[in-house]
């Protein structure tokens, strides 16, 4: 993640995203560099929009979350109910039983 810190702090800064800038942040945040995933990193972002690519990144979780809320199966039971009735049945004593 560190290398990808570095070039989102370079593209804030209006810097240019090169092999020799990545590293240089890096090794001022005191991070030994590896070369091969420094160069490997910005072959990935040439030719990327990277104010587009943070801007998609940002709604793609917000678009996601309704969908997830909203897809489940009503014929299923929901997990957290069954535990709820298996401790009820006295499955667990709860936290009173660790301490005698």
């Amino acid at each position: 993640m560190e290398y990808v810190y570095a070039a989102m702090l370079l593209h804030a800064a209006e810097k240019d995203i090169d092999e020799k800038t990545v590293s240089a942040i890096l090794k001022a945040a005191g991070v030994k560099a590896d070369d091969a995933r420094v160069k490997a990193l910005v072959a990935s972002l040439d030719g990327v929009d990277i104010a587009d690519a943070m801007t998609q990144a940002v709604a793609a979780p917000a678009a996601a979350a309704p969908a997830a809320a909203g897809g489940g199966s009503s014929d299923a039971p929901a997990p957290v109910e069954e535990e709820e009735e298996e401790e009820e049945a006295g499955g667990f004593d709860g936290l009173g039983s660790l301490f005698g």
